[in-house]
């Protein structure tokens, strides 16, 4: 206790080198820290965009191809998948439910997606919440359109306005001739569905009326911007009801039940599964791969992660790396600042020797500061990095959609500070080796 006493005094009294070496400790470990909390944010952000989901059937293509542009919006799809198909497979006794896409379509940057009521009743993300609408209602007419809460904030959107759709991502005409009604705003899940546009597969199909060959009809060769949100309302509901085909087996019903019968789905782009039992999805992937009638594949989201993350660890690894190296200069910092102080403890030391202590307690000391020094700095560590989430959480989740939960030290963390506080100690044993060497009258003599 006597020792443990002098090395704080000791540190009390030099408190401005002190300051300063257990702040750059305490940096390096909020760095380490929070290099690791955010490495394993981005892990559980991307894991929690879907949940609950047993299989992504698409067309046959790169495992992680399929898992990022379905979900995660990134990139784009080579093919489509028959409606046929789709039935088949949505018909088949292991299956409980689907949720079909339909892509290839944007809106000033912002993906479009082709859906169907099962969006909205069976899509789960982080620990299996629901898909919500916190304005309005889901997008179920054939030119209705729900918006991410992303989408709405950055375009200013409301309910009611008109949006026109672009055809292709980052392309230049526009379905300018069927227009979609904003009918619902989803509230904010901070995943990819914030910055995507739903509307129904029916509705896909609409807007490409006449495009079979690939190339536009005459009546939708627009290059502008689309009619502005919250336009003519009137002028945009002549130009859709005029697009709509007439359909004499439908007569009396409304021109949206008309649509709906005429532009029934003719393919997908992929869809999710959900099982009736989960012993069944090996066995129904098994099938879906061995299917010979149409090249479609069915993958694992958990294993396709996994095989993404193992694709992206020389990224993490050199991250960790780097803030390694950073705790490393902080901690040869505190050997420099306790080396270079020895000479102006000379005498302290010498005065501590006269009265008794012996060459082992200066050591011991030493070594106890130089542990203290490290082992505040990586308090202080852990207090920043805990300080820092609970500040910028809300704010980095609402900006970059990345969850950064607040939870306790994980044993590779704990692992961190053990190592720092070790690393501490050893580099101790450098200035009290020299100072156990020293002469006692080294301290007591005056230098010229």
């Amino acid at each position: 206790m006597l020792v443990l006493d002098l090395a704080l005094k000791s540190l009390r009294n030099r408190l401005l080198v002190t300051s300063l070496t257990v702040g750059s400790i305490a940096l390096s470990v909020a760095l380490l820290l929070g290099v690791e909390k955010t490495r394993v944010g981005m892990r559980e952000s991307f894991s929690n965009t879907i949940s609950q989901t047993d299989l992504i059937i698409g067309p046959k293509s790169g495992t992680i191809q399929l898992l990022l542009y379905s979900v995660f919006g990134m990139g784009s799809p080579t093919q489509n998948i028959s409606w046929d198909a789709y039935q088949h497979w949505a018909a088949h006794p292991a299956v409980d439910w689907t949720i079909p896409y339909a892509l290839g379509d944007s809106h000033r940057g912002f993906r479009v997606i082709g859906t169907d009521e099962n969006f909205y009743e069976h899509y789960r993300y982080r620990g299996g919440q629901p898909i919500e609408v916190s304005e309005g209602e889901p997008a179920l007419g054939v030119f209705d359109v729900a918006i991410g809460s992303q989408v709405a904030e950055e375009l200013g959107y409301g309910l009611g306005d008109e949006i026109a759709v672009t055809h292709g991502m980052g392309g230049f005409i526009q379905h300018d001739q069927t227009p979609f009604t904003i009918s619902g705003i989803l509230a904010p899940t901070y995943t990819p569905v914030d910055r995507a546009i739903y509307v129904t597969l029916e509705g896909v199909e609409a807007m490409h009326d006449g495009w079979e060959d690939g190339v536009p009809p005459a009546s939708a060769m627009s290059f502008g911007g689309g009619p502005p949100a919250g336009g003519d309302e009137a002028g945009a509901g002549t130009e859709r009801a005029a697009s709509l085909p007439d359909d004499p087996a439908h007569d009396g019903e409304s021109p949206e039940e008309n649509a709906a019968h005429a532009h029934e789905p003719t393919q997908v782009t992929a869809f999710f599964v959900g099982a009736t039992n989960r012993r069944d999805v090996l066995s129904l992937q098994r099938d879906v791969n061995e299917w010979s009638e149409e090249p479609v594949m069915a993958v694992l989201p958990g294993l396709a992660l996994s095989e993404m993350w193992d694709g992206l660890g020389y990224a993490e690894e050199g991250l960790r790396l780097v803030s390694i190296f950073v705790v490393i200069v902080g901690l040869l910092g505190m050997l420099v600042s306790l080396y270079t102080s020895l000479d102006a403890r000379r005498r302290e030391m010498a005065i501590l020797r006269a009265i008794g202590a012996g060459p082992v307690r200066i050591l011991s000391l030493l070594v106890l500061e130089s542990a203290l020094l490290a082992a505040l700095g990586a308090l202080l560590g852990v207090a920043v990095v805990y300080g820092g989430l609970a500040l910028a959480q809300p704010w980095v989740e609402s900006q970059f959609g990345l969850y950064l939960p607040v939870a306790g030290l994980s044993p590779i963390e704990y692992g961190y500070l053990g190592a720092v506080v070790v690393a501490g100690f050893l580099i101790g044993l450098v200035p009290a080796i020299k100072a156990y060497r020293t002469a006692l009258h080294d301290g007591l003599a005056v230098r010229v």
